[in-house]
């Protein structure tokens, strides 16, 4: 998977558009191209859409041509970063296309949820692990986000209609329920998550050849970060959270940290290793299920105890260890239980 790409804001023009004379956006304008007919948003060639580029009349063809087909995603912020960029776009411009093809969008998502309260990777596509929950990158915690604006009228989406409102709440209780049911227990105590659960068993799944079923030192940190902006908590809700900082303070590991370096015998000309720093923290992004013990996985599907051992395309090409409960632990947790204790 690749890294998000952030949206672009485009300065607003008044311009005669194929919707009649109004206020448009030109990056809003590229968006509507990309929409498909269901309201998802696709990733051409598995990357994050560049709005910044300029669209010739052989692509827009191209783009209408491809409105019918069923390749939308959630993967890496689409959809839900058009959504918000539509949304914005609205708000600026009050150009109703906009705000009808938000709604287009809140729907697909709507729908896409599964009978477990998640959503999986693509929709309507279930094939191979893109059925599965997907926590991986943040991608169901994205559109829990949605659904949370959305329900409250916030952030933009103060306009929508109140019964896609209404029925974004009823998709955001059902997906705190799926977080709150996959949290994985281990010895009878609540710990973390996986990046990825079984649709139907609800269990820790594999996606690539390089994710196994694990605990996750990364994406555990954006859904207990999400859980923590739930307005008067119910006391399990309280329970998950406190439960994952708990675990993600006991997996820390203190005193190293990765660093590349130039390695001319290497693929990329580069390679990243473990050195140690006794000023630093970091997470792992896989932990054993049952012992809690870091582990990296290549493209071989082979477990290894050191990320020295497995291959250096995935070494350089993965983020396997990260900060990514630092300011969870240091900062935001210790607000949240301020106002929550």
């Amino acid at each position: 998977m690749v890294k998000n790409v952030l949206f672009i804001a485009s300065l607003t023009f008044l311009a005669l558009s194929s919707h009649g004379q109004m206020v448009t956006d030109s990056t809003a304008e590229k968006m509507l191209l990309y929409q498909r007919n269901n309201g998802g948003f696709p990733q051409p060639h598995g990357d994050p859409i560049k709005y910044d580029l300029a669209i010739s009349e052989k692509l827009k063809a191209t783009l209408l041509a491809e409105k019918p087909l069923l390749d939308a995603t959630i993967d890496d912020q689409a959809t839900t970063r058009e959504i918000k960029g539509l949304a914005s776009a609205y708000q600026k411009t009050q150009n109703p296309v906009y705000l009808k093809a938000v709604e287009n969008g809140i729907n697909y998502l709507i729908t896409a949820q599964n009978s477990a309260g998640g959503w999986g990777q693509f929709y309507p596509d279930s094939s191979g692990y893109h059925k599965h929950i997907t926590y991986n990158d943040n991608a169901m915690i994205d559109v829990m986000w949605i659904m949370k604006y959305a329900s409250e009228c916030t952030h933009d989406f103060e306009k929508i209609d109140k019964k896609i409102a209404q029925n974004a709440k009823i998709a955001l209780e059902k997906g705190i329920q799926c977080i709150l049911k996959t949290q994985v227990v281990q010895n009878g105590k609540l710990t973390a998550w996986c990046a990825q659960h079984d649709r139907k068993t609800l269990k820790p799944a594999k996606a690539r050849m390089f994710e196994l079923p694990s605990l996750s030192g990364n994406e555990s940190v954006g859904i207990t970060r999400f859980l923590m902006s739930i307005d008067k908590p119910s006391a399990e809700i309280k329970k998950s959270i406190q439960s994952a900082v708990e675990w993600l303070e006991s997996v820390k590991i203190v005193g190293i940290k990765t660093k590349d370096i130039p390695d001319a015998s290497q693929p990329k000309g580069k390679d990243r290793i473990v050195v140690e720093d006794p000023n630093s923290v970091v997470w792992a992004r896989f932990y054993e299920l049952d012992t809690n013990k870091p582990f990296f996985v290549g493209r071989n599907s082979i477990p290894k105890s050191t990320l020295a051992e497995i291959e250096n395309e995935r070494r350089v090409g993965y983020a396997y260890y990260g900060v990514w409960a630092k300011a969870l632990l240091e900062k935001d947790y210790p607000i949240w239980k301020t106002k929550w204790k």
